[in-house]
């Protein structure tokens, strides 16, 4: 039975790249909202978005447990900005029986300005498919994450710019 690393952090805030580097490492398969909002919608959801990723966590939520049977690690990369997301999520896997190890993207606020500025920069370039964060999103995505206490998470990572 493999196990679930679900990884925490804002946006922007490292997690992609986080756990890319986790997949590269061993043998897991990535779960992102963000690459089928991409792939698949091409970020066009406008009033969709919220119930849009709500189906796409659901879907992914089912295919992490059928990968989890099939012996291989799953890397769930999509925030978990709200404590009551993360206890649910843990509580899902908790009843199956599937270990769920959290793993926490710890940001500060100079490199945090400066990702999004880089990101930014790419997106106006035509370098990245992301979408543009202006400061009325920033804002938004701040007021909605909510920061989790040490004991809900087994690895602490504090991101370092390289």
């Amino acid at each position: 039975m493999g196990k679930i690393i679900a990884v925490c952090g804002k946006l922007c805030g490292g997690k992609t790249y986080y756990s890319n580097r986790l997949r590269e490492k061993g043998d897991a398969v990535l779960l992102s909202c963000d690459e089928i909002l991409e792939t698949v919608f091409h970020k066009d959801l406008g009033d969709r978005h919220d119930e849009t990723v709500l189906d796409i966590k659901r879907y992914l939520l089912a295919k992490a447990l059928e990968i989890t049977a099939a012996g291989c690690d799953v890397i769930l990369d999509w925030g978990f900005w709200k404590e009551s997301e993360r206890r649910s999520t843990a509580q899902f896997f908790k009843e199956r029986d599937i270990v769920c190890e959290w793993h926490y993207i710890d940001i500060a606020d100079d490199d945090h300005r400066r990702n999004i500025e880089e990101r930014n920069k790419k997106v106006l370039e035509g370098k990245s498919p992301d979408y543009y964060v202006d400061d009325g999103l920033l804002e938004k995505f701040r007021n909605l994450f909510e920061v989790p206490q040490k004991d809900e998470i087994d690895v602490w990572h504090s991101f370092v710019r390289e």
